[in-house]
């Protein structure tokens, strides 16, 4: 039982770890004195060391076990969200950001690779991941929830430490947990070879499209909501609109946290699963289509939670999808290896959004998004055909 609250921790903390950025983003800003193409560097950093440490942490796993994974994960994250809670100069919060890609996927690579091994027996990978992942979506929700609580109750920096304390608590479990065997000698060269699986190859590209498009919501949606907010009521004090933006954030979780509840129940997804993800993709697109010329923030709010909901089957399936196809002592580096080729998207398409909002909008750099929707399709439904 304790090695499924580690896993579901894990992943809670990994939620938590991509809404941070996003859910601070409208106090930083002006608190570092930066504009938003300063802060998608802030989002490169950390998913840059995301992408390097998702290699390392994939094959430790598989060499050293879970517990000391797990473990790291949790304190050097607390460790990291302290610091960022302090930090006063864009230097030291461009290295916390660097540091935190690693405490990220320690706690990702755990977390994920535990999921299908201890939920439903082990037998449904795709089906656990969604389930599992539901604890995503509730760190991804709770993170701007309680500092837009806390930022209109107490300072910036205890604000943000709440959070550091919140990510300690789980070392308790993690230390005392049970878990499964994952030592096998597995090296650097025979990770490596397994991109020439097929599946590993489409699943990573799978990944590529899908985690630009979420990084980029998890990080630019407070941006987004704060401006349709001031384009309809140019009135609206400053506080009010900031804790309202941060509310889509909490929305889309919210959302996809459901949609994840309700893709776990559905029959065969692991069988059926690069089909859903291709339906997911369409649906996102013409979400993102519709935020592009959004006017309301009752309308933004709607179109958060709708992204949030077809976001939901995405990411889970498509590990659980290609786990289906392994031994389960190789799910530690086939998640680094696809997670980190994943997290280009996000080192590549956030910054991007930021850097095209200089001179435009948030609102209209999401068009940028389209692309990924259209590619994720084609390669998700490859991966469905594929045996």
């Amino acid at each position: 039982m304790m090695v499924k609250i580690v896993a579901l921790l894990g992943v809670f903390g990994l939620g938590m770890c991509f809404a941070l950025l996003g859910s601070v983003s409208v106090k930083l800003m002006p608190r570092l004195k930066i504009d938003q193409g300063k802060f998608g560097s802030l989002i490169s950093a950390f998913m840059f060391t995301s992408l390097v440490a998702s290699l390392i942490m994939g094959v430790v796993t598989d060499q050293v076990g879970y517990k000391p994974v797990a473990m790291f994960g949790f304190v050097v994250t607390a460790v990291v969200i302290f610091l960022l809670a302090y930090a006063k100069s864009y230097t030291t919060t461009l290295i916390a950001c660097l540091l935190l890609g690693f405490g990220a996927m320690a706690l990702n690579t755990a977390g994920n690779t535990l999921i299908p091994q201890v939920l439903f027996g082990g037998e449904k990978p795709a089906e656990a991941s969604n389930m599992g992942n539901v604890f995503f979506g509730l760190g991804l929700f709770l993170t701007p929830m309680i500092v837009s609580f806390l930022f209109r109750k107490t300072s910036y920096e205890k604000a943000v430490s709440a959070l550091g304390v919140i990510i300690l608590i789980p070392v308790v479990f993690a230390a005392t947990a049970t878990y499964p065997e994952s030592a096998n000698a597995f090296a650097i060269g025979d990770a490596v070879a397994l991109l020439a699986k097929p599946a590993v190859l489409l699943a990573a590209f799978v990944l590529f499209c899908y985690i630009a498009l979420e990084s980029s919501f998890c990080n630019w949606l407070p941006a987004f909501g704060k401006e349709v907010i001031m384009n309809e009521t140019p009135d609206t004090d400053e506080t009010k609109a900031d804790a309202s933006a941060q509310n889509l954030l909490s929305m889309f979780a919210i959302a996809m946290m459901v949609g994840r509840l309700v893709f776990s129940a559905l029959p065969k997804v692991t069988v059926f699963g690069g089909y859903y993800i291709a339906g997911a993709a369409l649906a996102a697109g013409l979400i993102i289509l519709a935020m592009t010329r959004c006017k309301g923030a009752k309308t933004a709010n709607l179109l958060a939670a709708a992204a949030g909901f077809s976001f939901a089957p995405c990411f889970p399936t498509t590990v659980g999808v290609t786990f289906s196809k392994f031994s389960p002592e190789l799910y530690g580096s086939i998640f680094g290896i696809i997670f980190a080729v994943g997290l280009l998207g996000g080192v590549i398409i956030p910054k991007t959004i930021g850097n095209m909002a200089g001179n435009s909008t948030i609102q209209k750099s999401l068009k940028l998004l389209l692309p990924a929707c259209l590619l994720l399709i084609i390669l998700a439904v490859a991966l469905g055909f594929l045996k």
